[in-house]
C-alpha cells in the first residue's frame, strides 16, 4: 500500500532533477502523476519509464494557460487534485546587482515566482471544493540566506517562502495545506544550465557535483533529488496532515552555522580564540 494511493497529483519541471525524481517517488507510491516541461524528449523517457499512471503534457510555466491545462487535465481526465508541486525553475539572471538586465529580472521572476502564484491559483479553488489538498512549492537556502543564490534567485525564492505562509492562511480553512521546501545544494541541471548547457548536457553534468557538494555540509554527501522528492512525498500524503505554512529546510544541516571542528581548534577561528581565552584566564588565576 503506497502513501498516495488514490492521490492525483501535477509537477511542474518534471523531465529531470527534483521534478523527475519524484514523478518516479509519487508514482511509485500510489499516484496518478500529471507533469509538464519544456524538455519534451527528456519528458517521454520519463513517462515511458514510470509507465501509464504519468502523463506528460508540454507545459511552460511563465504560460498561464499551460499551468491552468495542467490543473484542468488533473480535475477533468482524472476526477481530482490532490496535491499540485511547483517545482519548474532554473537559476535565473545573475551578476552585480548593476549588471542585471531588466529583462532577466523579469524572466527570473516570471519564471521563479510568477508560476508558483499561478499553480496556488489554479489549484486552489479545485482543492477548496474537495475540502482537501497540498500544495507545495519548490523555494530554497537562497531565500532564507544570503550567499547561496543570485540577487533575482534569492529574491523569488525569499518570496516564495512568505507567499507559502499567507496562503495556508487563507486555505488552510477550507482543508488545504500550502508548504514549501528549502533544498540546499543538491546535485542537478540546474547548475548546467545556469552556464548555458543543454538540458541534457546539464543532467549529466549533474554528476560531477556530487564530489563538490559532499563537504558544503555536515553530513558528507552531497544532497540528491531523491531527498527533495522525499520531502514532497512525505508533505503530499496525509502523515503531514498538520503541516502548514512551513518551509522545510533539506539542507543536510549548510544553513545551520559554523560546522564543528572537534578537538582541532585551530580548524575553528572562532573555538580556538575561545580556548585561548581560557588559556589566559587560567593563568592569571593560577597562584
Amino acid at each position: 500500500m503506497g502513501k498516495l494511493d488514490g492521490k492525483v497529483a501535477v509537477i511542474t519541471g518534471g523531465a529531470s532533477g527534483i521534478g523527475r525524481a519524484t514523478v518516479r517517488l509519487f508514482v511509485q507510491e500510489g499516484a496518478l502523476v500529471v507533469f509538464g516541461d519544456i524538455e519534451d524528449a527528456m519528458a517521454q523517457r520519463v513517462a515511458t519509464e514510470v509507465g501509464p499512471n504519468a502523463t506528460f503534457l508540454h507545459a511552460d510555466v511563465t504560460r498561464e494557460e499551460d499551468i491552468k491545462m495542467l490543473v484542468d487535465h488533473a480535475e477533468q481526465k482524472l476526477g481530482r487534485l490532490d496535491c499540485i508541486f511547483n517545482n519548474a525553475g532554473s537559476g535565473g539572471a545573475s551578476g552585480l546587482v548593476e549588471e542585471i538586465p531588466v529583462e532577466g529580472w523579469d524572466m527570473t521572476i516570471n519564471l521563479l515566482l510568477r508560476s508558483v502564484f499561478l499553480g496556488i491559483k489554479y489549484a486552489a479553488p479545485v482543492m477548496k471544493r474537495q475540502g482537501s489538498g497540498s500544495i507545495i512549492s519548490t523555494a530554497s537556502v537562497a531565500g532564507l540566506q544570503t550567499g547561496f543564490g543570485g540577487h533575482p534567485y534569492s529574491t523569488c525564492k525569499a518570496a516564495i517562502v512568505h507567499l507559502t505562509r499567507t496562503v495556508a492562511m487563507e486555505l488552510g480553512i477550507s482543508g488545504v495545506r500550502v508548504n514549501c521546501i528549502c533544498p540546499g545544494g543538491i546535485a542537478t541541471g540546474i547548475f548546467g544550465r545556469g552556464i548555458g548547457l543543454s538540458a541534457e548536457g546539464a543532467d549529466r553534468m549533474a554528476e560531477s557535483l556530487k564530489p563538490v557538494f559532499a563537504d558544503l555540509q555536515p553530513i558528507k554527501r552531497s544532497g540528491l533529488p531523491e531527498d527533495i522528492a522525499q520531502a514532497a512525498l512525505w508533505l503530499a500524503s496525509d502523515d503531514s496532515s498538520f503541516v502548514n505554512g512551513h518551509a522545510l529546510v533539506v539542507d543536510g544541516g549548510l544553513t545551520g552555522g559554523r560546522q564543528w571542528a572537534g578537538d582541532d581548534p585551530e580548524a575553528s577561528p572562532l573555538l580556538a580564540a575561545i580556548m585561548q581565552a581560557f588559556e589566559l584566564q587560567s593563568q592569571q588565576d593560577s597562584p
